[in-house]
């Protein structure tokens, strides 16, 4: 029955061409504006760990004086140096990682490559286990090493592929601000989009390709990049950051149970406590902790102008739809002395609105061919913009499905009404008007 209804719908289709050429063209349209603005969220909006995000947790806490102070402020987005080393010594999760960003410059063993400046990532020794980072050659430093600061360095595969032609350059020297580190391992593309363990830099923007300890970089006086929140009146410069009243540091770890994760907040809030019995901190207690959705949906990292346009696209998706109603609904009625007809011959109301739907499926299923090669071009007039996310426009799988997904099932919604009302041609009527 299908097969004889999808061939009524062709001839039906070819029959009136220019009227089906609207109806395609208002659908291609409506679905191109709004999977280009779907594909940008999606990508904007995804889990950028997925599998560990529910595990990995960003703990605050509020060290700062009480000037500004209301009982509705929130903590810092950052920690202080004895904060993030008392996190990290208390060793509370399966892993723990505390981290900074910089750049460095890098001076190439060949003379025929020119010095450059890559952004680098100082961290200890869990951040590579606990982001499940994947190594091609060599490994990560050892909690050892970062207690003696052992000028050893990380680096991903496309600086390995600039500089060492991409061989296994463990135990090669990379000089690094003038400073000879070691490389120990060499990171597979690794680019969790957006960049959620420090917000604080560009959300979006290119990946870390040195890594580096935490405590070797300052160490080496390593140059920092991001934010810092400062009060009080001790030297805040990036030289004494480590005895500054300054939040600078990211904190992450992980925390493989909810259980384990009310008890961690719990231990923060004893902290702060503690803290505060000490003089140290002169605000109530005041902790938060997020996973990685949560810490993403409070910073809101989808731009606004984004989550506006799909509103719009899909406004203008409504107003193609009503349109095709329109033009289905004049087709249908132009034939309904053929469908009369049938009635008369003796095919049932439902026979006709399953042969109408299938048609106006087919009207969908063209027009989502022809708005998904609209919304490709869209996506590359995004990738053309200076927006930090604008590289990452691209159409997946997923997405690529949805696409012929939402063309049908609008078009079939969209065409329940003028199937229905064709399917109320009376059969006396017809034959006698004809």
């Amino acid at each position: 029955m299908f097969a004889y209804n999808l061939e009524m719908a062709l001839r039906s289709l070819k029959r009136n061409r220019a009227l089906t050429l609207l109806m395609v063209l208002a659908i291609a349209l409506g679905i191109g504006a709004s999977m280009t603005t779907l594909t940008v969220l999606h990508v904007l909006s995804g889990d950028p760990i997925p599998g560990s995000s529910a595990q990995l947790y960003y703990p605050q806490m509020d060290p700062r004086d009480m000037d500004g102070y209301t009982p509705t402020s929130k903590p810092p987005d950052q920690l202080s140096y004895p904060d993030g080393m008392a996190l990290l010594k208390a060793a509370r999760g399966t892993h723990q990682a505390l981290m900074t960003g910089g750049a460095v410059p890098i001076q190439p063993p060949q003379s025929g490559i020119e010095p450059f400046i890559e952004d680098a990532r100082y961290t200890t020794a869990d951040f590579f286990p606990m982001f499940n980072v994947p190594f091609i050659f060599g490994h990560p430093w050892a909690s050892t090493e970062d207690e003696a600061k052992a000028r050893v360095v990380v680096i991903t595969r496309e600086l390995n592929d600039k500089i060492f032609s991409g061989k296994d350059s463990t135990g090669q020297s990379l000089r690094v601000n003038g400073h000879d580190l070691r490389v120990i391992g060499v990171i597979d593309n690794w680019r969790p989009n957006p960049h959620f363990y420090d917000l604080n830099m560009s959300t979006y923007s290119e990946k870390e390709n040195v890594f580096v300890p935490l405590f070797t970089a300052r160490d080496l006086l390593l140059g920092r990049n991001g934010s810092s929140d400062c009060w009080g009146n001790k030297s805040n410069d990036g030289e004494h950051m480590e005895t500054s009243e300054c939040v600078w540091l990211q904190f992450w770890v992980q925390l493989d149970s909810p259980a384990k994760a009310a008890a961690y907040k719990e231990f923060l809030i004893h902290y702060s406590q503690d803290q505060k019995a000490l003089g140290r901190f002169q605000r109530p207690p005041n902790v938060a902790l997020s996973n990685v959705m949560e810490w993403l949906d409070i910073n809101k990292v989808v731009p606004g102008d984004v989550r506006l346009q799909v509103w719009l696209a899909l406004g203008f998706l409504v107003v193609c739809l009503v349109n095709t109603v329109g033009l289905m609904l004049a087709k249908f009625l132009r034939r309904a002395s053929e469908l009369g007809v049938r009635r008369a011959l003796g095919a049932s109301r439902r026979v006709i609105f399953a042969q109408l739907l299938v048609e106006a499926g087919l009207v969908g299923l063209v027009g989502g061919v022809a708005g998904l090669l609209l919304s490709l071009v869209g996506l590359w007039l995004v990738r053309l913009q200076p927006s930090d996310y604008a590289s990452l426009a691209h159409l997946d799988l997923p997405m690529l499905l949805a696409t012929f997904v939402l063309a049908v099932s609008a078009t079939l919604v969209a065409g329940m009404l003028p199937a229905w009302r064709a399917c109320q041609v009376v059969p006396a009527l017809q034959l006698k008007s004809n």
